[in-house]
């Protein structure tokens, strides 16, 4: 890798005063630390760059990556593989995102389709579920709330079924919409994805004590109103939980005592060595006492009941299984090589906001404005980009860069890292932070 390793490095020689930092000289770089802090001081630059072992992105059938979905679209023929079929990788090039979006899916005989809406409260865990179901982390995921900012779909296609999801943000009040300035989207995409939607699936974090006894009054409102959409509950993080009466509990209440149309028997569950992997089963005897409450609380009308850690492989892949049994007869609206309908840039752009919010304190991540200034390919293949990110105060600016720069490194090289697991090419990303005026 000695060529995408030079040029790396001349693209930091054209940096003012830019240095090597630590044992990583040659992948991350930044100004020096006595220039961070001054007066003068209004950007500083970062540049990354990680070795990769798969395709780069030249010529004509290797230039999107090998066994690329274009690939596959004009004819050329494809490497056997010993993991097909694999997770696809999304496309650098917007032209080629665009033509996989619009092209006529490659349909098998009998196609198969399931639309899913994810619906939660915020930070309930849906991209972190969508990103686990998908295979690939397409989607910003942390721990503060409002990352998913708008609607984003994504998609599973295993053989004759394609599942689309819908990953929407998480439902909030008109009254805090407004009170927080946030964006419409935040109040209208979920929503929006249910009028379409064959299946709604609510996730409710159980580690938090605060919200997980009951349903938002929101996410009961969409229910209500789309009442003739089927829906699963899905209880999210009960790694978090030691006590099983605790699950069992939160499942009386936010079912309101019954699921599929039957009454949940507590005690039987109780002696019958519930797990926290794939569906809580439903008492067959209707005269079961079920547990309600004077409140509403919950919903009668789930289907099943699932529990899981987003973050375990295996309770997410019985869920994937679920979904992928209850796809209907009909067309798909994607080809097979479409993971998501984001563009490149938009995913760049979500996954280094996704570090601001993990790393930065309190407001200052969302008053950051992203700007991307180069994007193209580079002398050995490479994927360069360039991205501005502008902050309206100079505290905002120190804390960004951090102590020597270290902290807008740190987030340079994972944004890297991630983007080459999406992408399945080798990137190079420079990050410039500049004082907005």
């Amino acid at each position: 890798m000695a060529a995408p390793r030079r040029y790396c490095a001349g693209l930091v020689r054209s940096l003012l005063g830019a240095r090597p930092l630590g044992p990583h000289a040659g992948r991350e770089w930044a100004t020096p630390p006595g220039s961070l802090l001054g007066n003068q001081a209004r950007c500083v630059s970062c540049v990354v760059g990680a070795a990769f072992s798969g395709p780069l992105l030249a010529s004509a059938s290797s230039r999107y990556g090998q066994g690329s979905a274009l690939d596959r679209i004009l004819g050329f023929p494809q490497p056997d593989s010993p993991l097909a079929p694999s997770v696809p990788a999304v496309s650098v090039h917007r032209d080629e995102q665009n033509l996989l979006l619009v092209h006529t899916p490659d349909m098998p005989e009998n196609p198969r389709v399931l639309r899913v809406a994810l619906l939660g409260a915020p930070n309930a865990g849906k991209s972190t579920l969508s990103n686990q179901l998908l295979g690939r982390k397409v989607f910003p995921v942390s721990k503060k709330v409002h990352t998913t900012r708008c609607q984003a779909l994504g998609i599973i296609t295993e053989k004759e079924a394609q599942v689309i999801l819908l990953d929407t943000p998480g439902i909030i009040s008109p009254v805090k919409q407004k009170r927080h300035h946030l964006e419409p989207s935040l109040l209208e995409d979920p929503w929006k994805s249910m009028e379409s939607a064959d299946l709604a699936v609510v996730l409710v974090d159980v580690s938090d004590k605060w919200t997980r006894s009951q349903l938002s009054p929101q996410v009961l409102q969409c229910l209500t109103h789309f009442s003739q959409v089927p829906s699963i509950l899905v209880l999210n993080k009960v790694d978090c939980l030691k006590q099983k009466s605790v699950l069992l509990e939160l499942t009386a209440a936010l079912t309101e005592g019954v699921v599929n149309g039957k009454k949940l028997n507590i005690k039987q569950a109780l002696h019958s060595g519930l797990g926290t992997q794939g569906p809580s089963p439903a008492a067959k005897d209707p005269n079961t006492h079920s547990v309600r409450s004077s409140q509403r609380t919950g919903w009668s009308y789930f289907q099943e009941i699932f529990m899981l850690s987003a973050l375990n492989n295996k309770d997410v892949n019985t869920l994937k299984q679920y979904l992928l049994a209850q796809t209907k007869p009909g067309p798909w609206e994607f080809h097979s090589g479409v993971l998501t309908s984001q563009t490149p840039e938009e995913i760049c752009a979500n996954k280094i906001r996704e570090k601001l919010l993990e790393y930065l304190p309190e407001e200052v991540p969302y008053s950051v404005q992203q700007k991307t200034v180069i994007w193209e390919e580079g002398p050995s293949g490479e994927l360069v980009i360039q991205q501005n990110l502008l902050v309206p105060k100079e505290s905002h600016m120190r804390i960004l860069i951090g102590q020597k720069g270290l902290l807008i490194a740190q987030i340079a090289q994972e944004v890297g890292q991630d983007l080459m697991d999406i992408f399945l090419c080798e990137v190079h990303i420079r990050l410039s932070v500049k004082l907005l005026r």
